[in-house]
């Protein structure tokens, strides 16, 4: 029997056996609610600046942005304006000094040429705080829009070509030149200087079999979708014993958004008033941005039941209590390295979680969010 795999080590709870704490950056217009009667975030840089300088404050690894180019519409007109993922994320590495900076850029998009020196300034930028969220595309519109979505390659292959992507770039980051002859990405004696001061942190999402595999043979971490702690815990086995197969170690990794109240009716009922506020154009908007047909939106499978919650993550809604013995089963059950977390309000959730989630977290995961 082979030893066990040892996490690749980047200062953060788990790489000894802690669980991961960060926050999904509001870098979009409305936040991640489809609702009238959320409150409006606005989605400026003004905004995530405090929202970055609260998160390192109140001790939380990292913070992350989406890159999104085109959004839902609808009456709240959501995610219509978007900062711009890595420009964002540099700025915020300037006002930052301890906290993760993770970026993300799709793979259809960008050239490897051009990513391996944007994060390697990041890297220098943040005094070796980068990260990259590597995503392989699957928003047709968002990128016929740009004249930048390939007919020709489907999901599957959308893996194939990231795959030549991001090998292309850890070779800019680790080696005098590159000279790669794929069938996605063609590299003549290919130079990007400086190169990072140390590995960036590379983290993918993926449910699918293809999507487990790549993220488990390239990336450091993977985000798994679901809330309920059983699914996950399978997902989570899965991938990292494919990893483990591989020689490799990853970590797993979910999205909670939190909305707290002082007791769990108060909750509840802030949860219920953004459902009675579900902007319908806007779910509209996101079911097409997923592929599906005008015909099928407003059919309740599983993922429209879901998005007619208003909330466009799973969600916890409870007093502090009934949060912590939340989290703390998802995270016991579940076997995950951590929480990526929401909040419908950042400026007023994240510093009412950290004075009244985390301290009890903390006690029954004692490396969760560094520490107290």
């Amino acid at each position: 029997m082979s030893e066990p795999v040892s996490p690749t080590k980047f200062d953060l709870p788990s790489d000894t056996g802690g669980k991961d704490l960060g926050i999904f950056m509001p870098i979009a217009n409305g936040g991640w609610i489809l609702s009238r009667n959320k409150p409006e975030l606005d989605g400026s840089y003004a905004y995530n600046r405090k929202v970055a300088v609260l998160a390192e404050e109140l001790g939380y690894d990292f913070i992350m942005s989406m890159a999104k180019y085109r959004g839902y519409g609808g009456e709240t007109k959501q995610w219509d304006a978007t900062l711009d993922a890595t420009v964002t994320m540099a700025a915020l590495a300037e006002v930052t000094k301890t906290v993760k900076v993770w970026t993300t850029v799709h793979t259809i998009l960008q050239n490897p040429g051009t990513v391996a020196k944007m994060i390697a300034t990041l890297d220098q930028v943040s005094n070796g705080r980068a990260g990259l969220n590597v995503v392989t595309g699957s928003y047709k519109g968002e990128f016929s829009q740009m004249g930048m979505w390939p007919d020709d390659v489907d999901h599957d292959a959308r893996y194939d070509l990231a795959d030549e992507w991001i090998k292309a770039i850890k070779g800019l980051w680790t080696e005098p030149s590159v000279t790669m002859d794929g069938k996605y990405f063609q590299l003549d004696d290919c130079v990007s200087n400086p190169k990072p001061s140390k590995k960036p942190f590379l983290v993918c999402a993926g449910t699918s079999e293809k999507g487990m595999r790549f993220s488990a043979n390239e990336m450091d971490a993977i985000f798994l979708s679901g809330d309920v702690p059983e699914v996950l815990a399978a997902a989570s086995n899965k991938v990292k014993g494919i990893a483990a197969e591989m020689g490799r170690y990853i970590r797993t990794y979910a999205m909670m958004t939190v909305v707290l109240g002082d007791t769990d009716e108060e909750a509840q009922a802030t949860a219920q008033h953004y459902r009675d506020g579900l902007d319908e154009e806007a779910l509209r908007g996101m079911m097409r941005a997923y592929g599906f047909l005008d015909a099928e939106i407003g059919k309740e499978n599983a993922f429209v039941k879901k998005a007619r919650s208003s909330f466009m993550s799973p969600h916890v809604a409870g007093s502090p209590d009934t949060v912590v013995e939340r989290l703390s089963q998802q995270l016991e059950v579940s076997g995950l390295d951590g929480l990526m977390l929401i909040f419908p309000d950042y400026i007023e959730g994240m510093p009412k979680f950290a004075e009244e989630v985390l301290p009890k977290l903390r006690a029954k995961f004692p490396s969760l969010a560094g520490a107290a």
